[in-house]
């Protein structure tokens, strides 16, 4: 999670409580200390104000959303403007969710949750099932036909990010950005050896014949 927010209580009172509630969060006061953030990694979601010093919130969103590397980012602004006019044009501007100050935290976390289910299934801890393949992700426990199916961490996070995302082809590039995070650099092969090793561990079950490569494109999970 990225926080960017000026009043340094604040940034601390959304920081200390997304840690409890489990995620990685780095902290910027700006909208140009974000972007340099940004240029690092991508986070999950940004956390945004709206007054900020220098580039205001409502703009640096529609920034996010014109450069292709984060248009998709999942952004929710938190914000003193309550006019419904500020929301509407904070929620035109690219903005997932709009959350008005004083906030309760415990909200803004269910919201965030929420925005992930969305946007980003594959970032929750919802247990997915297609064809009797089942995946959690709070357990790390993958079992075909109740039958426990052995998996690494990476073919365990390349599993979870297809099988949230049926039917839809990815090329090498996406699954590298979305697998291994946009800011790891290795030869798009790489997608190939972890996608023979997946299927390896799912023919236990027959599970393997779902992950059907789409010829000079990627690779599609299907729905059964």
């Amino acid at each position: 999670m990225l926080v960017v927010e000026d009043e340094p209580a604040i940034r601390e009172l959304i920081a200390v409580n997304l840690r409890h509630a489990g995620y990685a969060v780095a902290c910027a006061h700006s909208a140009e200390e974000a972007e340099t953030i940004l240029n690092g990694a991508l986070p999950d979601l940004v956390v945004l104000d709206w007054m900020l010093p220098g580039q205001a919130g409502d703009a640096f969103a529609r920034k996010l959303r014109s450069q292709p590397r984060t248009r998709d980012l999942s952004i929710i602004f938190v914000t003193a403007r309550v006019e419904e006019r500020d929301k509407l044009v904070g929620l035109e501007s690219g903005a997932d969710d709009y959350l008005t100050k004083p906030f309760s935290p415990k909200e803004l976390t269910a919201r965030i949750k929420a925005v992930l289910r969305r946007r980003a299934p594959q970032l929750t801890d919802d247990v997915v099932r297609i064809g009797g393949l089942e995946l959690n992700p709070a357990t790390r426990r993958v079992t075909g036909d109740r039958k426990p199916l052995d998996l690494g961490p990476t073919e365990f996070r390349m599993l979870h990010f297809l099988m949230s995302h049926p039917e839809r082809v990815y090329n090498r590039t996406q699954l590298l950005d979305e697998v291994w995070g946009d800011h790891v650099f290795l030869e798009e092969r790489t997608v190939d050896v972890h996608i023979r090793r997946l299927r390896m561990a799912l023919s236990a079950t027959g599970h393997d014949e779902l992950i059907e490569t789409v010829r000079g494109t990627g690779y599609r999970f299907r729905r059964g």
